[in-house]
């Protein structure tokens, strides 16, 4: 859910493995023995200590693991969210998962607007700087408020406090000021499990909400932005070298959502990668044709061009998927077409939808999006259709991805990106994905010793205790109604 800087509302992670010289590349290394001629044993013994103590002074990469909670399905308003502790002694904040803007933000106290309960049946909390031992303001001077200016995630106050104002499409806002202080991640590294694991990072302190950000019914914490700019957590703990630049999700669909969120890179043999579009503040990527039923639809590739207001965005924060205007039209026409004689075709709140007494993935076809460097991601009739209700027995089935009036702009959104396992190598400037079942465990490059090993990722309890197995990376799932900062303020079939 990026701030309004675009003019409509865009409503979770393992180690990248370096390959030298590029993929499916060698190179050779003439390697020359050095001399030792002349050292005694004792000497050599001592050069080893002091290398060998350098090693130990490393900080090692590790995998993050975050919880994931929530679902897609906007009937139970779509969100997925996570847990963070910040502080000293450290508080948890439960944040939605968006890789739609950058910053990590929580509510603060004192705060005006912000809500104090919430229906998602979670407990609020509100970040007291004063009550932590580790926090510290962020001034204009402070080189980290620069980096935040570079992308306007950062303002200035005239009492030299750096501050930030976002304001999202959908008219809410928060206002608030920067602190640095601890973050505690639950870390593996290597053969071990490392619960006390901890960075200091800039986040932001929110002392004003606006519009749905006040609603008690919507109530979390606050947002973890996952965008990779300077000021998102994913660009702080990597440039200090304790993650690799890459993060990873998993978002169940089914029984209740969950899924699995890593800082690092999900490896699987069926990933498929795009390439990132450069100097971009969103994840933008080239989509270039989709094909309904194996047929590619009649749309002009610069539809899908990206510019300052266009283009196609990967966004964990917008719980359906959006088309570019002129793209809505041959794809709906090209699944009329295809259920013409399976489906009856009816309007519902002004959304396209389809009265049926058989299975979707029998009458269905599914469609594929095709993406620049051969990648297609292929979506079943559930990644694109939501059930609405029923009529005299019969089901009926609304187009879940919607058209976005007067743009060319094409969101891909929590409903097309569930059940899949989402890499952004941001290291590599490229994205992958394969269709994953997310109860699953998962496995985890570690490159930091220059060779690939690998994490086993399993399933975190559901009684949510900070016990974990080692090697273990988890989906956890609550049945309750869920958050959703909504991208136009309210879903199209609430």
């Amino acid at each position: 859910m990026p701030p309004a800087n675009i003019p409509v509302t865009v409503a979770v992670l393992m180690v990248a493995a370096a390959v030298v010289g590029g993929e499916g590349k060698s190179v050779t290394l003439t390697l020359e023995r050095a001399s030792h001629e002349g050292l005694e044993l004792s000497q050599l013994r001592e050069r080893d200590r002091i290398r060998h103590g350098r090693f130990l002074q490393q900080r090692p990469l590790g995998v993050v693991d975050f919880p994931v909670q929530g679902t897609y399905d906007p009937y139970l308003v779509g969100l997925y969210f996570t847990r963070v502790k910040l502080g000293t002694p450290p508080k948890e904040f439960y944040v939605q998962i968006d890789t739609g803007s950058d910053v990590l933000w929580v509510s603060c106290n004192p705060c005006s607007g912000c809500p104090k309960s919430s229906g998602l049946q979670i407990e609020l909390e509100f970040f007291d700087a004063s009550s932590s031992s580790t926090a510290s303001l962020i001034s204009c001077s402070d080189r980290r408020c620069a980096v935040g200016a570079e992308s306007s995630d950062s303002v200035c106050s005239g009492q030299n406090q750096c501050g930030y104002t976002f304001q999202y499409g959908d008219g809410s806002g928060t206002s608030g000021y920067y602190l640095s202080d601890t973050i505690y991640l639950d870390t593996v590294v290597g053969n071990s499990f490392i619960s006390n694991s901890s960075a200091p990072i800039v986040f932001g302190c929110s002392t004003s909400q606006t519009g749905d950000l006040t609603k008690p019914d919507r109530a979390v914490d606050g947002i973890f932005g996952f965008g990779q700019m300077g000021l998102s957590v994913i660009s702080q703990l990597s440039s200090q070298g304790i993650v690799p630049n890459a993060f990873s999700h998993c978002l169940k669909g089914e029984n209740g959502g969950g899924g699995i969120l890593v800082l690092g890179q999900i490896v699987e043999p069926n990933l498929v990668y795009t390439p990132l579009v450069p100097s971009q503040s969103h994840y933008n990527v080239n989509l270039q044709t989709i094909a309904v039923n194996g047929q590619t639809l009649p749309i002009d590739s610069s539809v899908f061009a990206t510019s300052d207001n266009s283009g196609t965005i990967f966004d964990s924060g917008t719980t359906l998927a959006y088309l570019a205007e002129a793209a809505y039209d041959p794809f709906v026409n090209a699944i009329l077409q295809t259920v013409s004689q399976s489906a009856r075709p009816l309007l519902s709140k002004g959304n396209q939808c389809y009265l049926t007494t058989s299975s979707v993935s029998e009458v269905f076809p599914p469609v594929s999006l095709n993406f620049a460097g051969g990648a297609s991601m292929i979506l079943q009739p559930k990644d694109y259709l939501l059930q609405q209700n029923s009529i005299g027995g019969a089901a009926v089935w609304c187009i879940g991805i919607q058209k976005i009036q007067g743009q060319g702009l094409t969101i891909l959104g929590d409903l097309v990106l569930k059940d899949k396992i989402v890499v952004y190598d941001l290291a590599g400037q490229r994205i992958g994905w394969a269709n994953y079942d997310c109860s699953l465990s998962v496995d985890v490059s570690l490159s930091n010793t220059g060779k690939t090993e690998f994490v086993n990722a399993g399933q975190l309890d559901n009684n949510q205790s900070d016990r974990y197995e080692p090697y273990k990376l988890i989906t956890s799932a609550i049945i309750t109604f869920l958050l959703h900062i909504a991208f136009f303020g309210v879903f199209p079939f609430l």
